[in-house]
């Protein structure tokens, strides 16, 4: 992975001018930085019409729980636009059942390369639901699995996209902020590719939108 590194004052509306001209198959995340892209670029545009919505993980929570991505995602920008085709993780069936269900969605579409995956960075270097030594993180048969311990907070199992998803995608864009990411950021983009910084596995045409706080290690 060679990335090229932006380092901006605005990275969430760097973000949201991208996903403002994406179409076709567009994977995001969530978080608060990413929460601003959303809402950002709701504003921009809203008819999103051919373009096919996934996610990069969930919490097994149902999708009005305070810690569902899709509510995140569905407040900041899905129920504020129209047109697009929402492919919801149900981490409400738990781990086993939600990522059957979505691995059965992602069969369904014809297992599609995503056009633009939009991913965060933990403070342990994991992304999506990849944490450092789980075993999802070496899966490279299955696009979806369970995760039933997380590596950090909040310890809810979770639902992810599996590497080999995210390094398939023709653009691959991280949107990291603050100074507490500067270390994961140097541990995901300056070393050799480590299984205990999941990001630095990921490999594909990839974008790290920073700003200078999450920068300064770099």
């Amino acid at each position: 992975m060679q990335p090229n590194f932006e380092v901006l004052d605005d990275p969430a509306g760097a973000a949201a001018a991208l996903l403002a001209e994406v179409s076709g198959q567009l994977c995001i995340t969530g978080g608060s930085t990413p929460r601003a892209a959303y809402e950002r670029v709701a504003e921009l545009r809203n008819d999103w019409s051919g373009v096919e919505v996934w996610f990069t993980d969930e919490r097994c929570v149902p999708p009005d729980h305070e810690h569902s991505n899709f509510r995140m995602a569905n407040e900041a920008l899905l129920s504020r636009v129209e047109g697009a085709t929402v492919h919801r993780m149900k981490g409400e069936l738990g781990t086993t059942e939600g990522a059957a269900d979505y691995e059965r969605q992602f069969e369904a579409a014809g297992e599609p390369a995503l056009d633009l995956i939009l991913i965060g960075l933990g403070p342990d270097a994991h992304i999506c639901s990849l944490f450092p030594g789980d075993d999802a993180l070496f899966e490279r048969e299955r696009p979806v699995v369970g995760v039933e311990t997380p590596g950090m907070a909040p310890f809810v199992s979770r639902i992810t996209l599996t590497l080999p998803v995210v390094s398939g995608s023709q653009h691959i864009v991280f949107l990291v902020t603050g100074e507490d990411k500067a270390d994961a950021v140097a541990r995901a983009f300056k070393g050799p590719p480590d299984p205990s910084a999941p990001a630095s596995l990921v490999d594909g045409e990839v974008t790290v939108l920073l700003d200078e706080a999450a920068a300064r290690r770099l």
